[in-house]
């Protein structure tokens, strides 16, 4: 069954990377669409969330209405990722733009240079996020990953990373891999720190959640500098990779605590949500009790 699965998927990416970008993009919105009817319970996760945050300021009806743009927006996405996964950077330059990475430290020549934290979110298409190692390749791209339950899902999710250099680490089985990267420096880790997992209660959005504290943990440890990166959708199969103000580890002279740091990890995500509300992904249960 796994193999049937995965040549089944591989005919489906090779159709899909067949079609201009635009098109995928279309294909994409308008599965995200039907989506929004048939999955009754992904629609009341992301209504109810919606609800939860926006409840006091916008009518049911424009929350509806955000639902299910977000359906859509998550159907371009992922069809959208499978097509930029095998688009040359020169090819892909003309959808997408990058804004603020001015601010990450500079190439050094006389020096061992530092690894860097990304911080980021299920922002837009966020597969594009591996995509800066063609910005700065003096920087080594990596980031984690949880593999499928699904053996053959995951194989073919897996072929279509990395092909640009970024380095994918599973989160449970390769922590030390990551570690040695990081110990080496000159890498940039991008982090997913927007889903719901063990770790301490912080306010997101008006309402405290699941924060896990591993990206203030590993810049404290590896005295790597702090950003957010936040993939935007600038239009139909467009989008801008955007570097944040930097998030001090340190004060006076003195570690933060991870605790503070997450906190104000948590108030740079919750500034790109309310930015573009649809752009963010809605249907996963981030406020469990």
């Amino acid at each position: 069954m796994n193999s049937v699965i995965y040549y089944l998927g591989r005919v489906v990416i090779v159709f899909i990377q067949w079609l201009p970008l635009r098109w995928v993009a279309r294909v994409g919105r308008t599965g995200g669409g039907l989506v929004f009817y048939l999955d009754a319970r992904h629609r009341r996760v992301a209504i109810k969330n919606l609800s939860m945050c926006f409840g006091h300021e916008k009518a049911p009806s424009e929350i509806a209405s955000i639902a299910r743009e977000n359906f859509r927006r998550i159907g371009e996405n992922y069809a959208c990722s499978i097509k930029t996964s095998a688009m040359s950077f020169e090819a892909l330059k003309p959808h997408l733009e990058f804004a603020g990475f001015e601010k990450l430290s500079p190439p050094c020549e006389t020096r061992r240079v530092q690894s860097i934290i990304a911080v980021i979110g299920h922002f837009g298409n966020f597969e594009l996020y591996a995509r800066i190692q063609d910005i700065r390749p003096d920087l080594q791209g990596a980031t984690t990953y949880r593999s499928l339950k699904q053996p053959g899902m995951n194989r073919l999710w897996q072929s279509l990373r990395g092909a640009n250099g970024c380095r994918f680490f599973e989160r449970r089985t390769e922590a030390a891999s990551l570690r040695g990267l990081m110990n080496r420096g000159g890498a940039l880790i991008g982090l997913l720190v927007d889903q719901s997992s063990l770790g301490m209660r912080a306010p997101f959005l008006g309402h405290d959640c699941h924060t896990n504290l591993a990206a203030a943990i590993l810049a404290l440890r590896y005295d790597c500098e702090l950003y957010s990166i936040i993939c935007q959708r600038m239009g139909l199969a467009k989008w801008r990779l955007e570097v944040g103000e930097q998030i001090p580890t340190r004060a006076n002279g003195f570690a933060r605590t991870s605790k503070d740091i997450m906190r104000e990890v948590n108030l740079a995500l919750e500034v790109a949500v309310r930015r573009d509300p649809p752009n963010w992904f809605w249907v996963h249960r981030r406020w469990k009790n």
